[in-house]
């Protein structure tokens, strides 16, 4: 396999407030690019960010053939950016390809073509804590073709954009409720896909949940509508007595990276950790008793997110005084030490990536 590198002729980073950064806004000078075309891949090549032409016929649009990673790059030295868990994300991006009929990619083209967009764009990289370069990997069918079948030409792009933190809360508390009009999957359905209409369907009910005052949407299962699975973008812990406990997958929960490491590390924690059905009325009967220590949420995009409030069917819940949970800033503090490179890496999850010395803050 060969990777091409087109350069831009001329970067955009001199335009960007690094301090006052957006979540999604900014994107860095380089993409990836790969195609699927006659049954095979071509190779990677990295060019100038910028538009791509189609058709209206092209096939996603119609019938929503897409999926998509979500990862994060951070500098643990001047020389040296970490990408964390990249063959989990490699082994996702490939699970929800299969559901959704589309062809997978090798891991030397992932891993391969990640590390060469890194060494293009080290630049974007923030360097200030709690700042990171996030990485898009994405998929759709670019066939021009409207035929409800699978299509037979697929396009890879990998996007990287400079983000801050992806709550307006930042590291502060959010808000959670329930909703009784809507359902996020069901079982045999693309849950635990990121496919990009499972979000696309969250949008109407996590809008209706802001108008609110709430921060997002506590899903519930489909069919009794009391088991709790995820929030719109992260899953769910529950810190009940001296256990820790996650809704289990089941098919309609995304299986979180950063979920799996939460429970990596709180077992070595020596934290019992259990990952099972949990319904909203044992959440709310175990602060009623008093044994409901701290609710946080965990995804890449806000790593660890602490839970401040939550509301069903119109009574609420308000955890630690609306405060920061010491358990979720030790986890925060642990997961984050090891992206960064502040802390050893006991489990082998970054991945580094040698880059130029030059360094733009």
């Amino acid at each position: 396999m060969e990777i091409t590198v087109q350069h831009t002729d001329k970067s955009r980073i001199s335009e960007i407030n690094f301090d006052k950064l957006e979540f999604g806004r900014v994107f860095s000078d380089h993409m990836l690019e790969m195609v699927y075309r006659d049954g095979k891949w071509s190779d990677p090549v990295i060019k100038p960010y910028g538009p791509i032409s189609f058709e209206p016929s092209l096939h996603a649009l119609h019938y929503g053939q897409s999926v998509f990673e979500g990862m994060k790059a951070y500098y643990s030295d001047e020389n040296t950016i970490n990408l964390f868990r990249l063959e989990d994300h490699h082994r996702r991006l490939n699970n929800s390809a299969r559901r959704l009929s589309m062809p997978e990619i090798s891991e030397e083209a992932f891993i391969r073509g990640l590390e060469e967009l890194m060494k293009t764009d080290y630049k974007w990289v923030p360097k200030k804590y709690g700042h990171a370069l996030y990485l898009r990997p994405f998929m759709f069918a670019s066939e021009q073709y409207i035929a409800a079948k699978a299509a037979a030409e697929y396009r890879y792009y990998v996007i990287t954009s400079p983000v801050a933190a992806y709550y307006s809360e930042g590291f502060n508390p959010v808000k959670l409720t329930t909703t009784e009009n809507y359902v996020r999957a069901v079982r045999g359905g693309t849950g635990e896909a990121k496919a990009a209409g499972n979000y696309g369907g969250s949008f109407l009910p996590a809008r209706n949940a802001q108008t609110k005052g709430y921060t997002q949407v506590l899903w519930l299962d489909a069919i009794e509508q009391k088991y709790v699975e995820e929030v719109g973008t992260m899953n769910i812990f529950f810190l009940i007595g001296d256990k820790l406990i996650t809704p289990h997958l089941g098919g309609t929960v995304l299986p979180g990276i950063t979920r799996r490491s939460v429970i990596a590390i709180a077992k070595e924690w020596g934290v019992e950790v259990e990952e099972r059905r949990i319904s909203i009325d044992e959440v709310f009967d175990a602060h009623k008793s008093g044994v409901l220590k701290e609710v946080f949420g965990a995804g890449t995009a806000a790593v660890i997110s602490p839970v401040g409030l939550i509301h069903h069917k119109g009574d609420t819940i308000t955890l630690n005084q609306n405060e920061i949970g010491p358990f979720a800033k030790k986890m925060f503090d642990r997961v984050t030490g090891i992206q960064y490179g502040k802390l050893e890496d006991k489990f082998g999850w970054t991945h580094p990536v040698a880059v130029g010395s030059e360094v733009l803050q």
